[in-house]
């Protein structure tokens, strides 16, 4: 028999493959392959694996790379069912710090303490001299790409365990968030109104919406009678400078935002002289065009625009303030103006009102105030009652 299937526990089989007689002591060699899920999980693996050995493919667990394991995830797995800016995004941690640093460990050798020490040596105060090492969110990241490949070697029955789950990672420090208040918001429109920008900067700060989304939009996705823009579709460069359109991640970011009369007037003025533009060079407008587009017609680059916002804000006395703020500034605004969360997570397109409330719920100041007078209110509202059903 070349292969069977044994149960080992109430999710898990192991296959042993029979490779033979080992030459020099005419023992039997026997390879032992661990799975998790039912006996026909198991018996599929087992097809895969004696076809592997009919084809010469097959690889010992114990004597395949690291590194072309890594290899191997990143062109079997990735490539087929994650988007292309995450691929190479894992492809760039790969092949810039896990492949040189682990690379010819072995996967079935490979330990927590080797990834520990990877974590450790690419932090900053990793390094014995302070210098050349990454920052904590760096560092998070690899390690998200060497557990995400790892949990798919456990899944193929290639390891028995994850060993990524037993490594401390570094956690990642809190980013302080920077918001406009409504003096920042009114002195840098009136730097962005002689800029080509001014359209994207104002639909940024009144609608909440992300780089990405809105240099997707078409003007097919905003209703300029209705007031309002459908997100379903966002923007990103890769690494080799290709454009690509993708889905929004979470249905929750596929979603229809509501535009204040001011931020469809400027909508309407931008979508007038866009066409005029078009008109003179020759090039049709329709509603597949780019709302936020070179003038003829090709995508902006998101670098591009996110360096014209470092210029603009500099300029208008606000350094520090990211493209990424009007978001934030958005939120925190509404909120103050006593909101609905609920309604702001919509606006935003959050998975959850709990992500929304985790985010902005420090950055209004005055909420926790206002609820306690309003608490305070109650009570005495119900005390005066009773006293005046009392005199009654």
């Amino acid at each position: 028999m070349r292969g069977h299937v044994v149960k080992r526990g109430k999710d898990s089989y192991s296959i042993v493959l029979s490779l033979g007689n080992d030459p020099a002591t005419g023992k039997r060699l026997r390879q032992w392959v661990s799975v998790k899920g039912n006996k026909k999980d198991a018996e599929k693996k087992l097809g895969e694996l004696l076809h592997q050995l009919d084809t010469g493919s097959f690889i010992k667990p114990d004597k395949l790379l690291f590194g072309d394991y890594l290899d191997q995830w990143l062109r079997d797995y990735c490539e087929c069912n994650l988007a292309p800016n995450t691929t190479q995004t894992y492809a760039w941690f790969v092949e810039k710090h896990i492949k040189p640093a682990l690379g010819q460990v072995a996967l079935g050798q490979l330990r927590p303490e080797h990834l520990q020490r990877l974590y450790s040596d690419k932090l900053s105060d990793g390094r014995r001299d302070g210098s050349g090492g990454l920052g904590d969110r760096s560092v998070r990241y690899i390690h998200t790409t060497v557990h995400r490949a790892l949990k798919s070697a456990v899944k193929l029955g290639m390891i028995t365990r994850n060993p990524a789950d037993a490594v401390d990672v570094p956690k990642v420090k809190h980013r302080e968030m920077r918001t406009m208040d409504e003096t920042d918001i009114h002195i840098l429109l009136e730097h962005a109104r002689s800029t080509e920008y001014y359209p994207l900067c104002y639909l940024a700060l009144f609608s909440g919406m992300r780089r990405s989304e809105l240099l997707a939009l078409r003007w097919s996705d905003i209703d300029l009678l209705l007031c309002q823009v459908s997100v379903t579709r966002t923007l990103h460069q890769l690494h080799n400078r290709e454009i690509i359109f993708r889905q929004p991640k979470t249905a929750k970011s596929r979603r229809l935002i509501a535009l204040t009369p001011s931020t469809t007037s400027v909508l309407r003025e931008h979508h007038d002289a866009q066409e005029k533009v078009n008109r003179a060079l020759g090039i049709p407008f329709n509603g597949d065009g780019l709302v936020f587009c070179q003038p003829d017609g090709r995508p902006l680059l998101p670098d591009s625009v996110t360096q014209a916002w470092r210029h603009l804000v500099k300029r208008a006395g606000l350094s520090g303030i990211r493209l990424h703020d009007c978001r934030h500034t958005h939120a925190s605004l509404l909120l103050k103006q006593g909101v609905h969360p609920k309604i702001v997570q919509e606006r935003l397109g959050h998975a959850s009102i709990q992500i929304t409330l985790d985010t902005y719920s420090h950055v209004a100041p005055g909420l926790q105030e206002a609820a306690a007078a309003r608490f305070d209110e109650i009570l005495r509202t119900k005390d005066e009652r009773e006293s005046v059903e009392k005199l009654g």
